[in-house]
């Protein structure tokens, strides 16, 4: 089986989002443009890092002046939207990877599959094509003002889990948990 590599110009939606309740979600990558709708799973941690790595950015992007003032000026919209169903997982997230593109003023996404990174990193794009059981690749073309969006909504999902307990910061379920600071007892 060769590469699958899942291409999104024109990106209508690039949202993280979540099934389950919390404690015990999964967390998704859906994006949809003119190419078609792919979801892809990860971890809450990934999903974290992913929003603070754009941030930082947007951060440097404003800093250096490589990005236009009108492409930096635009109001970040945030898409509430629940994900949309079907949802059908293309793959699991391994590596991910972000940068900007100043001639075209899109930032990058590129979300790879979990694979052997090691062997696929050290190859071209035309070499990994060639390699049986490649690991799929889902790249991601977005405007600044997307990118935004897509933090803040990733930023509101991240603080609507689980609340930290009080004593240790560990999440609480809803039946309590067992408080290593207090000595084991259910809080």
């Amino acid at each position: 089986m060769s590469r699958i590599i899942y291409n999104h110009e024109s990106v209508e939606r690039f949202i993280p989002g979540t099934i389950g309740l919390p404690g015990e979600r999964q967390f998704f990558i859906q994006v949809s443009s003119l190419d078609g709708v792919h979801a892809v799973s990860l971890e809450k941690g990934q999903v974290a890092a992913l929003s603070e790595r754009s941030r930082e950015l947007i951060r440097e992007l404003r800093r250096s002046g490589l990005a236009s003032l009108d492409e930096l000026s635009l109001p970040s919209i945030r898409d509430n939207a629940p994900l949309d169903f079907p949802l059908s997982e293309e793959f699991r997230v391994g590596v991910m990877g972000i940068t900007w593109e100043s001639d075209i003023q899109r930032a990058i996404i590129e979300i790879q599959e979990i694979g052997d990174e090691t062997i696929m990193d050290l190859l071209s794009e035309e070499e990994s094509l060639q390699i049986e059981d490649a690991p799929s690749l889902i790249r991601v073309k977005l405007r600044l003002y997307q990118l935004r969006g897509f933090c803040d909504r990733a930023d509101a999902l991240m603080s609507s889990g689980r609340q930290p307990c009080p004593f240790c910061g560990l999440p609480i379920d809803v039946e309590g948990h067992l408080c290593p600071r207090a000595n084991g007892y259910r809080r």
